[in-house]
């Protein structure tokens, strides 16, 4: 078809030829070709087949050579007559396996104009179709191009091949790291051995009562990714303003005070150590949005254009406003609100492969109850909000309650629901002069 319309396909045949070459010549630069090419990025369907069979090979350990790599094509189904004739003359062109990362960089920038043409087409009939308001269709335009920008494909069917090399890629991040959790960690290594650390594309909810500390320990996780990841956290805000928020980070980062903080009554070891937090705050790449009327959709747009993104942390849910809404509410109507808004967060989640950490308020319900630690049943327009997170945690202080508690800096982290494994109660110390919270073992060596 676009032969017909004068449109010319972007693929290069040489250098797809020279890629399958150099992996036969030499199967010693096969690790370093699966890691920046996908099978799909062929656009010759032999070429594709031949990279499929070599990668599968690879993955079980097989010996990989012209002749084992024929005799597999041929288990798989995708042998043809001409296979023996058509590798004997790739390699025949190959002009050496040295060059292997510049023909695989030819073909990835083949592959992805196609796919730019691909979604400027859906774009454009998607206008012109005029299914949907122009803001929607912006978001949806947006979206798309995000997907090409991170090397993914919006919805679709993927072949388990494809999934299965995902997986593999992401096992050997793992491997490497040494890390013995999978996803980015807290800060809190108790509570990271429950939870597994912070994963790609999970929905993380802290759910508490006014007070209980729920932005305090969002801040927490949000700082120590910057810190010690050296990802970029975009922070949404829409309670307290970016000084404030900036307030509690220096004072716990330079473990000075709030309280000293915001009177100004520092003393000159305090001043020194909040300077040196403050180089060490800039020196991060944390972001701060404080605007109270934000939707999901416009945090999704800002997080697209962010790079190197590793968390997104929101304060909180129900100052949330889902996109068009007004400021007043029936009982239904905001339940229905914060169940699109809660579902919003946990697609935005998995668009932009983070996690993200949002703060929810929990009811009244457990005031009446003799035992105050926190319920799912708790959370605020529970349903859709329990139904969504992957990851819910409730915070609980004995001492907010009880002023004659015996330890009153325990703090209580309930794992109230976890996809990933184990639920279950994490103490944690709550250092009420930083606003901050620690983990009960702060002196024993966790390296993650």
């Amino acid at each position: 078809m676009d032969e017909l319309l004068g449109k010319k396909t972007p693929y290069s045949a040489p250098a797809e030829q020279a890629v399958i070459g150099s992996m036969l010549i030499d199967p010693r630069c096969i690790p370093e070709v699966l890691e920046k090419l996908k099978a799909d990025e062929f656009y010759v369907k032999l070429n594709r087949d031949i990279y499929e069979t070599i990668f599968t090979m690879f993955s079980y350990g097989q010996t990989i050579d012209p002749v084992t790599v024929l005799d597999q094509m041929k288990v798989r189904g995708v042998y043809e007559d001409n296979c023996v004739e058509y590798v004997a003359e790739v390699m025949r062109l190959t002009p050496t396996a040295a060059n292997v990362l510049e023909y695989a960089a030819i073909v990835r920038d083949r592959a992805l104009l196609r796919r730019l043409g691909e979604t400027a087409d859906e774009i454009n009939a998607m206008v012109y179709e005029g299914a949907g308001e122009a803001d929607s269709m912006l978001e949806a335009a947006e979206r798309k191009i995000y997907a090409l920008r991170q090397g993914r494909n919006v919805g679709g069917l993927m072949p388990i091949a494809s999934v299965v090399q995902n997986v593999f890629d992401d096992l050997n991040a793992a491997a490497e790291s040494g890390r013995k959790i999978p996803g980015l960690p807290t800060g809190l290594p108790d509570l990271d051995r429950t939870i597994l650390g912070l994963n790609k594309s999970e929905l993380v909810l802290v759910a508490a009562r006014p007070g209980m500390g729920k932005t305090s320990i969002a801040l927490n996780m949000a700082l120590h990714v910057a810190l010690t990841e050296k990802k970029a956290v975009a922070i949404f805000s829409l309670e307290m303003s970016r000084e404030q928020l900036v307030l509690r980070l220096l004072s716990r980062a330079a473990l000075v005070p709030l309280s000293n903080l915001l009177t100004g009554q520092l003393n000159d070891q305090q001043w020194r150590s909040i300077t040196e937090a403050a180089q060490t705050l800039s020196a991060t790449d944390i972001r701060i949005d404080d605007n109270p009327t934000l939707t999901v959709s416009d945090m999704n747009a800002q997080c697209r254009r962010v790079p190197e993104l590793g968390l997104v942390v929101i304060d909180y849910l129900q100052l949330l406003q889902s996109a068009g809404s007004g400021h007043s509410w029936s009982n239904e109507s905001r339940t229905q609100a914060v169940s699109d808004i809660s579902r919003m967060m946990k697609i935005m989640a998995k668009e932009l492969n983070v996690p993200v950490v949002c703060a929810s308020q929990l009811s009244r319900a457990n005031e009446a109850r003799q035992d105050k630690r926190p319920m799912l049943s708790d959370l605020r327009e529970s349903g859709a909000i329990e139904q969504d997170a992957d990851v819910v945690i409730g915070l609980y202080r004995d001492g907010y309650y009880n002023k004659d508690t015996e330890n009153p800096n325990l703090a209580e982290a309930i794992v109230l629901k976890n996809r990933k494994g184990q639920t279950g109660t994490v103490e944690l110390s709550w250092l009420a002069e930083y606003t901050s919270f620690s983990s009960l073992e702060r002196n024993r060596e966790d390296e993650y």
